[in-house]
């Protein structure tokens, strides 16, 4: 089950939005994303650089994911929180499901890639060993707004 976005996660959020803007100056998808650590410090960042690392994992959940490894010194991520603009594709949710993260904050949902609960819902298949707590809806709007207006601007 999805839990309801709390207030709390608002200024969390709008860090993870900043990370997506940043996406923009590198003709990149706007989506951020950040890590926080259970005391609520952010421990990694990340946001698209498929274009401009010309990486096909390059997605902003994997960029953050990897910084706050290296901060931590271990692939492990338990006791923290992913915060990403729009819901997870199948990569990134088995990837988050993977270093064990204790729960995923996410702004949008993406009908058409998303891998918590839109298409696929891969952080609660009770097939894994490892599921995450999902809060969904935390600025969705904001986000969908950035999403929308880079995709207008590249048709045209």
């Amino acid at each position: 089950m999805t839990a309801p976005i709390e207030t709390r996660w608002y200024d969390v959020m709008r860090v993870a939005l900043d990370e997506a803007r940043g996406a923009l100056a590198t003709d990149d998808v706007p989506i951020g994303a950040v890590v926080l650590d259970s005391s609520g410090i952010v421990i990694g960042r990340g946001r698209n650089l498929r274009e401009a690392d010309a990486d096909p994992t390059g997605h902003a959940e994997i960029v953050a994911l990897r910084s706050a490894a290296q901060v931590r010194g271990e692939w492990r991520l338990d006791g923290c929180t992913l915060v990403v603009t729009l819901e997870p594709c199948t990569m990134c949710a088995g990837a988050l499901v993977l270093a064990r993260v204790d729960r995923l904050v996410f702004g949008a949902y993406d009908p058409k890639a998303g891998a918590v609960g839109s298409l696929w819902d891969v952080v609660r298949d009770r097939r894994l060993n490892h599921r995450p707590e999902v809060v969904a809806g935390g600025l969705a709007d904001e986000s969908t707004e950035l999403l929308d207006d880079f995709f207008r601007d590249q048709r045209g």
